[in-house]
């Protein structure tokens, strides 16, 4: 029998440690696997975290494979606490094309995001693959997406 996962962006001590491991980066920090450098990083995690968080104006639709595999993929990717494979797709809409920028205002703004679930609410939230969520289902996503692309980076 598998354990159910625990960990989720839902509990302050996991936003806590998740802001601890983002304030570790660095201009220095390197990836252990993927394309993208620390900078395009964590601009990925700024604009996925408003995606899902309900900044700015987003427009939610599920793609169509998405309708068709996308409940099955979402079951495989949360249902136990495994860390996210590495090098696993990302839609086009989350790729940053930029090199470089300010990597410290955009630590700051990834933290600002991680604590701004402590009062989550996007009722239209809708993942472009996955569809609908519930809340416990987007805790445990938000926590993995971040832990992966920490992870990437060694922190």
């Amino acid at each position: 029998m598998m354990n159910k996962p625990t960990k989720t962006i839902f509990t302050e001590t996991i936003r806590e440690e998740l802001i601890n491991r983002i304030s570790l980066l660095n201009d220095n920090s390197n990836a252990r696997w993927g394309k993208m450098n620390v900078f395009q990083m964590v601009k990925h995690n700024t604009y996925w975290n408003g995606w899902i968080l309900g900044e700015d104006n987003h427009n939610y639709k599920q793609a169509f494979m998405g309708k068709i595999f996308g409940g099955i993929g979402l079951r495989k990717m949360i249902k136990d606490e495994n860390p996210f494979d590495k090098n696993i797709p990302t839609s086009s809409q989350f790729k940053v094309r930029e090199m470089d920028g300010d990597l410290e205002v955009e630590k700051l703004k990834w933290i600002s995001l991680m604590k701004a679930y402590e009062n989550y609410d996007n009722p239209d939230f809708i993942h472009d693959f996955f569809g609908k969520m519930t809340r416990a289902q987007i805790g445990i996503l938000v926590f993995k997406h971040s832990d992966h692309h920490l992870r990437q980076f060694g922190v």
